[in-house]
């Protein structure tokens, strides 16, 4: 699919929907100078070419019963492209793993890791991180405390 251009209302219909993704058309188009028809058209096309990938709801992580945040840097024995794509494959389907990076540097891989306590987050370690083929090694580290955590971008 061909690449979208963002302009300055795109913009603006952005930021609203990163504040508040269940503001009504009505009221973002109200507040980017739109009729409704025309700024609807605009959200299903920003959706359509992928720009919006979709809407959630965020969760106190806490308040859910999932305190624990560990940062895990993984190394690979190996980095060619199919134990690349095994190891994604397979993090994919952790629910645990709420963030997984690919890095350049030392470690191949940094993922966030959430667990209700320390034993939920041995168990994963146990009974999944550390069966993959190709691990070399892991280093954890866990959070003391969530200084900032963002969901909206800086659209400028």
């Amino acid at each position: 699919m061909p690449r979208h251009s963002i302009d300055d209302i795109d913009r603006k219909i952005l930021r609203t929907l990163q504040a508040d993704a269940k503001t009504t058309v009505g009221d973002i188009a109200e507040r980017v100078g739109l009729s409704p028809s025309p700024c609807a058209r605009r959200i299903r096309l920003l959706e359509q070419f992928g720009v919006i990938k979709g809407y959630t709801v965020v969760l106190d992580q806490e308040k859910v019963g999932l305190p624990i945040s560990a940062f895990a840097s993984i190394k690979l024995e190996r980095q060619r492209e199919e134990d690349l794509d095994k190891f994604a494959e397979a993090v994919a389907r952790w629910p645990e793993v709420v963030d997984c990076y690919l890095m350049t540097g030392q470690r191949d891989y940094l993922m966030r890791i959430v667990a209700s306590d320390l034993q939920a987050h041995e168990r994963f370690l146990k009974d999944k991180l550390t069966r993959l083929d190709n691990v070399a090694s892991i280093e954890t580290s866990f959070a003391l405390g969530q200084i900032k955590r963002a969901e909206v971008l800086p659209l400028g």
